[in-house]
């Protein structure tokens, strides 16, 4: 009798996940992707070579997540932003397949150092800020809860730009992120679009006699489509972030090049190109404002083409294009594509005016995220008609039809209709891109309850007293798997030890860990795993910026943008508080603290980037004072990104949220930190009001006047001196920053910086000083008791929950999107070699 056959199953290089197969796949992308082998290998080939072969793992569930929304014709969200921060790729997506450690063990198994490739990946520094890391942290939701959804946006050839500090001044580099190249990224050259610009309108009759409007532009670019897999958290479902690069219709000019003019062979190259190399290029010229509206056309045309393309090839009748897409404005910066969808039912798809207004409010809603007016874009009239012929046209069109309906429910109201229109007509005309927002979207939501209430009463006030249907709230949220498991290991080893796993999808499980807060031993583990963060960001310090850190005094961090109205300046003025009292008493009892900053300045904003000097300017002197070295230190970490945010959040003890109140929206990082264990102080702003009703009013450090009391006082007629002058300590600090002190005996250095606040004052730092000095001082008490002091930091990270960017895109889902979520399963797509055909 023969012995029953034995089946032994290899495992496939491109889908294995055994050691042994990824250590023969790694080697084999080195081989014949890179081109390389071992001794000729550099760092980054060993990177790419280790990316290409995570991305192996995650195409079929790439394609599979594409064939499935293909064949169900399934309604789909697309997010409109431009900015995408999503940070590095490599060990998010690790995470997401549940194979890190596998990976990691491979890797070192052929004796290469699995962190340092980790480090090599280059982030793609496509965003400025929160508003980037959100539209980030909301694709791996979308993804991880299984909806179906694109992002769409610009592929900036260079990012925000990375930043040195030389004398305590920020300088500016450019950031070639794509140098290496991008192996996450696969370019669709066969789904370019064409994107008018310029040129004029005329009229004429169709072929059914109607009044028709053609427009003839003056030049086209040609749109590239990028597009990068976002996968989800243990899911079968890989969405896609789709970047669209500018390019010439025409990249060569022979006939020039044949007359001897070699530039003008390439000029349209070069011009059309230009478009999309730079994120956010200065506007204080009128040519930097005009290359923002172009980039934001771009974008949002390539969009909807593609958008359109999709709707005939899947025959789908364009009249249903808002059952097919929900379209989420990410701030006022995609608001264009309100009237470019407009132009593309009228003109292309020759529709009429009311079927085509139809479709695109119910299309589009609007995330607002400012309470500034001056950060809610407008654009001149000029500038606009010249770029946009057809789409002022639109706009007029739809702002006369806006004004009539609020002509008959406000008869005689002419004051509300100039602060209703579309149009700012107060001097030097200007189309108001918020109010073509309002107007053409069925939903206004903001980003936190206090903003989403102030929205109604401030800046969208008269909106919402035509529209108060549209307004809603919707809190922003961080994902979970970056900003906990990924980041900080440790604290997600200790959590997983004590209430198990689910918590990385369902973040509201933290709340278990409440039941370990009185035990002794928990709280000890949770102290040993903080300090070995610290110890490493102690480390990082010191090799980075030559200081040296005690991880055993309080990390008190402040990392955004700078910019004022967050009041990074209202924390340095803290740290010379402390200063000048130890030099009045060297032997004054003080708890150590560690002050960390981070974040960039906006290149032409000149107090910002003061604020920055004068940051490493105290830091300066502070840390080699022997009155203060030992007590207190200040570290400004430069270029601060995704990348740093992941050292940085885990090893916070306290997390500066100190921004005017009225002024936030939201933060997300009040979230990062918090979720990792940081306890906040704050104002009542932004989303800090929602996390302090979560974590207890007896688990946050709360300062400074109300959003209410703010108005009111300035209302009453604010004046900073008076702070100031009936402040000794206040004073004196103010005084030996104005004497030179911390400037080599400069008086003039500082001086643009100490007359706006003693003079105006904008973001009422003296108003609030006090009140945070106090505060602080509370906090130096509680971090005195370190039992104390971890007990509320358990009950911040697990009391958190609500901050998951899952429970917002769950809520957008329900309220505004209408959408539902789609298993992918893998095994209905085979994709056999049968199944091909040529289209």
């Amino acid at each position: 009798m023969q012995p029953p056959e034995i089946q032994i199953r290899v495992e496939d290089d491109r889908t294995g996940l055994s050691q042994e197969t990824l250590k023969r796949a790694f080697l084999d992308n080195l081989f014949y992707i890179q081109g390389k082998f071992p001794r000729l290998a550099s760092k980054n080939d060993y990177y790419m070579a280790l990316a290409y072969t995570v991305r192996d793992r995650l195409l079929k569930r790439w394609l599979s997540t594409t064939a499935t929304y293909l064949d169900r014709q399934q309604r789909c969200v697309c997010y409109l932003s431009a900015e995408f921060l999503m940070g590095p790729h490599l060990g998010n997506n690790l995470i997401n397949l549940g194979i890190y450690d596998q990976v990691k063990r491979a890797v070192e198994d052929l004796c290469i150092d699995f962190e340092a490739l980790l480090e090599q990946e280059e982030e793609p520094g496509l965003g400025n800020g929160g508003l980037g890391r959100l539209a980030a942290c909301y694709l791996d939701s979308l993804a991880t809860q299984e909806i179906p959804a694109f992002g769409f946006g610009i592929r900036y050839e260079f990012g925000i730009f990375d930043q040195e500090i030389k004398d305590g001044w920020q300088v500016e580099i450019t950031d070639k992120w794509l140098r290496y190249g991008n192996p996450w990224e696969i370019p669709r050259p066969e789904w370019s679009v064409e994107v008018p610009f310029g040129g004029y309108t005329e009229r004429f009759r169709d072929e059914r006699g109607r009044d028709r409007i053609r427009w003839i532009p003056s030049q086209t670019i040609k749109g590239i489509p990028y597009d990068t897999p976002i996968l989800g958290y243990r899911t079968n479902t890989a969405n896609t972030l789709r970047l669209w690069k500018a390019e010439a219709s025409e990249s060569f000019n022979f006939s020039a090049f044949n007359d001897g003019d070699y530039y003008g062979a390439v000029r349209e190259k070069v011009m059309s190109e230009n478009l999309t190399k730079v994120l956010y290029p200065n506007d204080a010229k009128v040519i930097g404002k005009q290359l923002r509206l172009e980039q934001q056309f771009f974008f949002v045309s390539c969009t909807l083409q593609h958008l359109i393309r999709i709707l005939a090839g899947q025959n789908f009748p364009v009249a249903r294009f808002h059952e097919k897409f929900a379209l989420q404005l990410n701030d006022t910066h995609p608001a264009i594509a309100i009237a470019e969808l407009m132009r593309l039912l009228l003109d292309r798809e020759q529709m009429d005016w009311d079927a085509a207004w139809a479709i695109v409010q119910q299309s589009f809603a609007y995330t607002n995220h400012t309470l500034l007016p001056e950060a809610l874009e407008k654009w001149p009239i000029a500038m606009f008609g010249s770029l946009l012929p057809r789409h002022l046209e639109i706009i007029y069109e739809i702002n006369s039809r806006f004004l009539d309906e609020v002509r008959l429910r406000f008869p005689g109201d002419n004051d509300r209709l100039a602060r209703l229109s579309l149009i700012d007509e107060s001097g030097e005309r200007y189309v108001r891109m918020a109010y073509l927002a309002c107007v053409g979207s069925h939903t206004i939501n903001g980003v936190a309850e206090l903003h989403s209430a102030l929205l109604k009463k401030t800046v969208l006030a008269d909106f919402y007293e035509v529209f108060p249907e549209k307004f809603t709230n919707k809190t922003n949220g961080v994902t979970p798997r970056r900003w906990l498991v990924l980041s900080n290991p440790r604290l997600t080893d200790l959590i997983t030890d004590a209430i198990g796993s689910r918590w990385i999808e369902h973040l509201e499980d933290l709340r278990q860990l409440e039941s370990y807060v009185e035990d002794a031993g928990f709280r000890a583990q949770w102290r040993q795993v903080k300090y070995a963060i610290k110890q490493d960001l102690a480390a990082y310090l010191e090799k980075r910026l030559g200081i040296q850190v005690d991880p055993q005094s309080l990390f008190d961090m402040q990392v955004k943008r700078i910019h004022e109205y967050k009041r990074q300046h209202l924390n340095i003025l803290h740290v010379a508080t402390l200063y000048l009292r130890l030099k009045r008493d060297p032997n004054l009892e003080m708890t150590p603290r560690t002050f960390i900053f981070g974040g960039k300045a906006a290149p032409s904003y000149t107090m910002a980037k003061l604020t920055i000097k004068l940051v490493n300017a105290v830091g300066e002197i502070v840390n080699k004072d022997p009155v203060s070295r030992d007590r207190l230190k200040v570290a400004f970490v430069p270029d601060f990104n995704v990348t740093i945010g992941q050292k940085i959040y885990p090893a916070a003890d306290l997390s500066e949220q100190i921004s005017t109140a009225g002024m936030e929206a939201s933060g997300t990082g009040n979230m990062k930190f918090a979720m990792n264990g940081a306890l906040t102080i704050g104002t009542l702003d932004g989303a800090n009001i929602e996390i302090r009703e979560e974590v207890g009013a007896e688990n946050f450090f709360l300062f400074g006047l109300s959003a209410a009391e703010v108005c009111e006082l300035k209302a009453r007629g604010y004046r900073p001196q008076d702070y100031s002058q009936s402040n000794e300590m206040l004073q004196a600090v103010l005084d030996l920053i104005a004497d030179g002190y911390f400037s080599h005996g400069d008086r003039d250095l500082f001086r643009p910086l100490l007359d706006r606040l003693q003079s105006d004052d904008p973001f009422l730092v003296l108003a609030d000083y006090q009140s945070y000095i106090d505060c602080q001082d509370r906090v130096s008490q509680v971090y005195r008791d370190p039992d104390q002091w971890s007990r509320k930091s358990i009950l911040n990270t697990a009391r958190m929950g609500k901050f998951s960017s899952d429970r917002a895109i769950r809520e957008y889902c329900r309220d505004i999107w209408k959408v539902e979520p789609v298993p992918i399963d893998l095994a209905a797509y085979p994709f056999d070699a049968g199944s091909c055909q040529i289209q």
